[in-house]
């Protein structure tokens, strides 16, 4: 593989900086955020206010621990426009979940704000080994979903070309990789895996493409997997993290020349951990739940966002900016599959749906070969259900599943009473997939 280590001149000065510096600015920043978030937005003024606390009580970064978490369900009972800080009218953009767990949760952004999110996403795929004049392959779906257009803002920035394909049409991806000859590619993980099984069907060495480096999010993906796509494609691999509440992706990246982890942005984004059980902050390179403020955000300021990802905050390596390990899995019951987030309640939802099936079931994952997969095992309403009736109900939750949700899935309808009940906290997910 190429040597894509970008020249230490190419830099933002702030990604070189000493931790006293990058700490004074993010305590001037962070008390602009907070008291842009009181003075603007209802929620955080109510918020604060029930906690004691208020913005001019930030003194030292250590302080931020005072104020109050937010979470997933403030944004959806704020739903549309309630977290907002800045007039509709000074929008510039809207992003938004799919809101199939309930109300979507939506995010927006001032030109301000698209500026900076194009400069923390382009400082990400520089990191990851790009340089202007690149061509970057974008197979990020484009939409309300942040990956696609937060991405191609990046490019924008750093000077790239960039082709918008998006996400699907696997042999076109192939063709175009093949005809255009891009330098680095944006993709899940998973979907990777899929372009590389294209190659092999059409009978191309993907050791022959371009490519020179790919970058992989929005799923939780292995060192191992890393290591195949390496050395499938001969080209790095490198991790990148963000997700909608706190700008979309971006807020960290891996950086190609030591591969040890993402380094944060953290002139753009403050990081804490910690104990999900306690809500207490955890010391560096203790693992716990990763929590973000925005230091800069003008239209959606968010104050200590739970993001329910574990990981652990360690030293800079490559840059001065503390590093996040690899998210190792979540604080709740989320499942991510094929780069969907998925939650067990829908999976319910759906079940109550279909006629004769009993609301009992649980979820099993597993990896066959290179594609994660879902099978919910039920079971029958009652023993008069027969065989036809049985594969009539596992197609119409099938069918329910992929509408809703939007992931295709194996369902296996017992008999009554064949899935385990529990005495206690029902066990949902059986989670069959290879760790490590």
């Amino acid at each position: 593989m190429k040597d894509l280590t970008p020249a230490r001149s190419s830099l933002d000065p702030i990604e070189l900086a000493s931790r006293d510096e990058i700490s004074a600015l993010q305590l001037e920043r962070l008390k602009k955020s907070l008291h842009h978030a009181y003075a603007n937005v209802p929620f955080y003024r109510q918020s604060f206010d029930a906690a004691g606390v208020h913005p001019d009580d930030l003194n030292d970064l250590s302080d931020l621990a005072k104020f109050p978490f937010t979470v997933k369900t403030d944004l959806r009972d704020n739903y549309p426009f309630g977290m907002f800080a800045v007039p509709r009218d000074q929008l510039a953009r809207i992003h938004a979940s799919s809101g199939t767990t309930g109300q979507p949760t939506v995010v927006g952004y001032t030109k301000n704000d698209l500026a900076n999110w194009g400069s923390v996403m382009g400082r990400s795929l520089r990191a990851a080994g790009l340089k202007p004049g690149d061509m970057l392959h974008n197979a990020y779906g484009y939409g309300l979903f942040t990956g696609g257009l937060g991405v191609h803002l990046g490019a924008d920035s750093l000077g790239l070309s960039t082709v918008p394909i998006s996400g699907g049409m696997t042999p076109r991806q192939v063709r175009l990789i093949e005809d255009f000859k891009p330098d680095g590619i944006t993709v899940t993980p998973s979907y990777a895996l899929s372009i590389l099984d294209e190659y092999a069907r059409q009978g191309i060495d993907p050791r022959q493409s371009s490519l020179q480096v790919g970058i992989f999010g929005a799923e939780p993906w292995t060192n191992a997997m890393r290591l195949e796509i390496e050395q499938a494609f001969d080209m790095h691999a490198v991790d990148i993290y963000g997700l909608s509440e706190i700008m979309g992706p971006g807020v960290s990246c891996e950086c190609v020349e030591t591969k040890d982890g993402l380094h944060i942005w953290e002139d753009h984004f403050y990081p804490e951990v910690i104990n999900p059980e306690t809500g207490q902050p955890v010391a560096d390179g203790e693992q716990g739940e990763l929590v973000f403020t925005s230091l800069t955000k003008e239209a959606f300021p968010i104050i200590r966002y739970r993001t329910r990802d574990l990981t652990r905050l360690l030293a800079g390596t490559a840059r001065s900016m503390r590093r996040m390990e690899k998210v190792t899995g979540r604080s709740d019951d989320m499942i991510i599959l094929r780069g969907v987030n998925v939650f067990p309640t829908q999976i319910e939802e759906a079940l109550m749906a279909t006629p004769g099936l009993a609301p009992h079931f649980q979820i099993e994952l597993s990896k066959p070969d290179r594609m994660d997969q879902m099978r919910v095992l039920c079971e029958c309403v009652d023993a008069t259900v027969d065989d036809a009736a049985r594969q009539t109900a596992a197609q119409q939750l099938a069918a329910q599943i992929k509408e809703t949700v939007g992931i295709s899935v194996m369902i296996d309808v017992g008999d009554v009473n064949t899935i385990t009940r529990s005495e206690g906290k029902a066990v949902r997910i059986i989670d069959n997939r290879p760790k490590g």
